[in-house]
């Protein structure tokens, strides 16, 4: 004997073998597109922009979130021809905001040089030119150092001795 029960929001539907041998007659309801349940992505079916989506990385909230809401807003909703170029104000003061808060908005250069340890290469740390396997390399010298002679062996150089 089949029946249903009902508890809380949750509908249990217990049916015998013989229920299960008749193909089904169920229909089903089409997905509510306000559930606030649902997972969407960026944009919400309705157009507008999900401000509790997980890509957006917290940049909504925080002292920022406004001036980012606002430039996103722009231009997300841009007619313009170049897309978002009648935001670029908005853009510049979100942008003003978040380096007001370099400990929680750092920029990309401060990331790539606080994670390698290294400091910013300069002009002078520019790689050595590539030698050809037949040609032999020329001796360069460092700038404080005294000139490299073709003639000095290396070992006997003054700055080894």
């Amino acid at each position: 004997m089949s029946y249903c029960r009902e508890e809380g929001k949750d509908r249990i539907i217990f049916v015998t073998k013989e229920d299960h041998a008749v193909p089904s007659n169920a229909e089903l309801v089409a997905e509510d597109p306000d559930d606030p349940y649902e997972e969407h992505g960026l944009i919400l079916p309705s157009g507008d922009i999900n401000w509790n989506c997980p890509c957006l990385g917290g940049m909504a909230s925080g002292p920022c979130g406004e001036p980012f809401k606002s430039a996103f807003s722009c231009f997300h909703y841009s007619k313009e021809d170049m897309k978002g170029s009648d935001c670029l104000e908005l853009f510049r003061g979100m942008q003003e905001c978040m380096q007001r808060y370099p400990e929680l908005y750092p920029q990309e250069d401060d990331k790539e040089s606080s994670s390698s340890g290294d400091a910013p290469e300069t002009e002078s740390s520019a790689p050595a030119p590539a030698h050809d396997q037949d040609s032999a390399p020329v001796p360069v010298s460092a700038p404080d150092s005294p000139p490299v002679s073709e003639d000095t062996p290396a070992g006997d150089s003054p700055a080894n001795g």
